[in-house]
């Protein structure tokens, strides 16, 4: 089985929703499952719950087939993708550009010019598509 996930915010911002609508995409094309994932921060004290997620997309897009919605508490957005993805060992991750450049920020911090999708690559041992959402 093929499964590609892609990190959402909730509620959908424009660039989420250009991001998800290539995942959908990248599924279909792949014949894959999709896994929609929304990280929910500890510090913000929100509880998003499954349901919401998958109700505010099914908005937007409609019914999507074999699609699975997943809501992770987390400190660091981009520490709980990198676990989510690892732990469902997903063949693609599609993130926005917008995505791109908070990883890049929050590396920069431990690595001098930190090459995100090559970090990625090597981290998650799967495709990473990066979606142009400006």
């Amino acid at each position: 089985m093929t499964l590609v996930v892609v990190p959402v915010r909730y509620p959908l911002t424009r660039h989420s929703r250009a991001t998800l609508s290539e995942a959908v995409r990248i599924a279909e094309e792949r014949d894959a499952d999709l896994t929609v994932l929304h990280v929910d921060l500890y510090q913000e004290g929100r509880e998003v719950t499954r349901t919401d997620l998958k109700r505010s997309v099914e908005r937007e897009f409609g019914t999507i087939d074999r699609a699975r919605y997943v809501v992770r508490r987390g400190f660091l957005v981009e520490e709980t993708i990198l676990d989510e993805v690892a732990a469902e060992d997903a063949d693609a991750v599609v993130i926005g550009s917008k995505q791109v450049s908070r990883w890049r920020r929050t590396f920069r911090r431990f690595l001098d010019d930190p090459d995100i999708d090559t970090f990625l690559r090597e981290k998650l041992d799967c495709d990473v598509i990066t979606v142009n959402t400006s």
